[in-house]
């Protein structure tokens, strides 16, 4: 079958995580034998940054990575309809402007016989209530919500017809242990400033724990501001910018630990769902310890796959502990790699958006995937 994604880039992750989830979905259902290209705005603000950032090389470095994945960029005059004649399941990104999701639903109701399907990986939903409100998904077939309470803000909205959870996962093809890197910092955090959704947590979590142990560590991610340059060095760390996401796991691998710290409205209006650096830190083999979050769809096992911290006091102690300890960090680390490979893998989410697809797609679609699993 041929998927057609909209997104807001595949080929920049700056400041722009969906692009990790994306690439590795694409990347599984061609590993199966589908078409899979993704369709994304020529002025985005995730490319237009990473482009003033870091040149055209970025993004010749990401066509070298993943030469498989094949994406086209639109404008004004893009023909979408046209586009559109020949896909069998479409993706429509929440980021995505809004004029062009109701002109990809009008692209349905008039006769297209793909399967619609909207793809929600942010919390707009509750702190930009009123733009989602506004979004045309009546002809939509199907809504992916990237976590349980999502979904239910959709349900409980009237925003859809038929809403799956489909967390996101980590692509093991890409994100797993290097055990012949050797280890060269004590701490890595790789996340972006995020404005105000995490500034305190930052200092909570990361830069007052970092500069109480002396640790040496890393610190990767964009748009953090000056002060906190400033009181990232005065704690002992070393900020490296952007990195490309395909370079996550050798420099998980030259670190001993990491730590998550969620965005506040993951925390407090949608619990339950981390980001996606959970799932490859943990696919990575290297020990994590986690601010406060409420895993609430039992993802995971905390105490066995990470440790969590209630307090910056705590989270130094489980760094510290993690640290001196070689068993515990082994445990941890065998633990959460299991945890990935049994249930979070782009692989298990394909599986489960094709369940999906079968149950809520289009007639040509169900079809296909009748004949499909008949030949398999």
């Amino acid at each position: 079958m041929k998927f057609v994604f909209y997104t807001h880039s595949l080929v920049s992750d700056w400041n722009h995580g969906n692009a990790h989830f994306l690439r590795g979905v694409m990347r599984e259902l061609v590993s199966r034998g589908h078409r899979a290209i993704a369709l994304e705005p020529e002025d985005g603000w995730s490319r237009t940054n990473l482009l003033r950032e870091q040149g055209e090389s970025a993004i010749r470095s990401f066509t070298e990575r993943f030469p498989e994945l094949s994406w086209e960029s639109y404008g004004p005059a893009f023909e979408h309809e046209a586009a559109l004649s020949d896909a069998d399941v479409v993706f429509v990104h929440e980021w995505t402007d809004p004029a062009l999701v109701a002109r990809i639903g009008r692209a349905r109701r008039e006769g297209g016989p793909f399967t619609l399907v909207f793809h929600d990986t942010h919390h707009r939903a509750v702190s930009a209530k009123p733009q989602i409100a506004e979004l045309q998904l009546q002809d939509y077939d199907l809504i992916l919500a990237f976590g349980e309470t999502l979904r239910q803000r959709y349900l409980s909205t009237g925003w859809g017809r038929q809403v799956v959870t489909w967390h996101e996962a980590a692509d093991t093809r890409l994100f797993r242990p290097l055990p012949q890197e050797e280890k060269e910092a004590d701490l890595i955090w790789i996340g972006n400033w995020g404005d105000d959704e995490r500034t305190a947590e930052i200092k909570e979590y990361l830069i007052e724990p970092a500069a109480q142990l002396g640790l040496a560590g890393t610190v990767r991610g964009v748009r953090y501001p000056a002060e906190a340059l400033e009181a990232l060095q005065r704690a002992g760390l070393s900020y490296g910018g952007w990195i490309a996401n395909h370079d996550v796991p050798g420099a998980f691998a030259r670190h001993r630990a990491t730590v998550h710290i969620p965005r506040q409205p993951y925390v407090d209006a949608l619990p339950g769902i981390p980001t996606i650096r959970v799932f490859e830190a943990l696919a990575c083999g290297i020990p994590l310890v986690s601010a406060p979050w409420n895993d609430v769809e039992e993802l995971f096992r905390p105490g066995m796959d990470f440790l969590y911290a209630g307090t910056g006091a705590e989270m130094a102690a489980r760094i510290e502990r993690v640290l001196n300890d070689p068993e515990l960090a082994a445990s941890l680390a065998e633990s959460g790699l299991e945890t990935i490979r049994s249930r979070h893998t782009c692989s298990h989410r394909v599986d489960e958006l094709l369940d999906a697809l079968s149950r809520h797609g289009s007639t040509k679609v169900r079809r296909e995937l009748a004949l499909r699993e008949a030949a398999e």
